[in-house]
């Protein structure tokens, strides 16, 4: 995994602080595998409940995130029952990390 425990507490704090403490975060991506380079931060938010504004949720969490990782590209998927399950919620939970 290429980022830092100190970064994966900031990542799961601001979770946290958004989402609520029933959310869970996953970071997927190619910032999972150790033989990559560079590339963004993707994170995958699970909820129990339904989000009201997934847009907005998904912009603040992921310039707190940003911010926080000095400027890096931050992608937020959210997951949530009152939300579209894609594909790509599958590749997050099957090739993902939980922090």
């Amino acid at each position: 995994m290429r980022i830092s425990p100190e970064q994966a507490v900031m990542i799961r704090q601001e979770v946290l602080n958004l989402a609520g403490n029933s959310a869970r975060v996953w970071l997927f991506g190619s910032r999972v595998r150790d033989d990559a380079r560079g590339g963004d931060v993707d994170l995958l938010v699970e909820m129990n409940e339904a989000v009201a504004e997934p847009a907005l949720l998904s912009a603040r969490l992921g310039a707190r995130v940003s911010r926080n990782m000095h400027g890096r590209k931050v992608d937020v998927l959210i997951e949530a029952p009152n939300l579209l399950r894609l594909p790509i919620h599958a590749v997050a939970h099957a090739e993902g990390v939980r922090l």
